[in-house]
């Protein structure tokens, strides 16, 4: 293997353990509060908590440009889903999505046939935005 491709896998390999890190002390931040969902918040505590204060003021400072660059596409907040999913549908869904992600991080086609659950015939969620 060449130098570049040594080099890129281990840039790929840090910047993917970075992610985990801080995914990981968000998640940390987030059960203490005891939320049930990562919010930008969680992940601002995270990177104080890691010793990455010094990003504080650029991760926010996107943040704030992302919420305005997508301000216009969900007018007036959140998308309104008349067929909400349970807690179980929602976990499945979560852990299919993590399947995916870890399957890409890997290398390897995702084969979604095998890891989604089935949906009922008339669960197709109609989204209101």
């Amino acid at each position: 293997m060449c130098a570049l491709q040594e080099t890129q896998d281990l840039l790929i390999e840090c910047c993917v353990e970075f992610i985990n890190l801080i995914s990981s002390e968000s998640n940390e931040v987030c059960s203490r509060e005891d939320k049930r969902t990562i919010a930008p918040e969680h992940v601002l505590k995270a990177l104080q908590v890691l010793g990455f204060g010094d990003y504080i003021e650029e991760v926010y400072a996107a943040y704030e440009q992302h919420k305005v660059e997508t301000a216009d596409t969900v007018k007036g907040g959140k998308c309104t889903n008349e067929a909400e999913m349970t807690e179980e549908e929602a976990l499945a869904e979560q852990q299919r999505m993590f399947a995916e992600a870890r399957a890409r991080m890997n290398g390897v086609a995702t084969a979604t046939a095998t890891v989604t659950s089935p949906k009922p015939p008339d669960a197709e969620p109609s989204l209101n935005c």
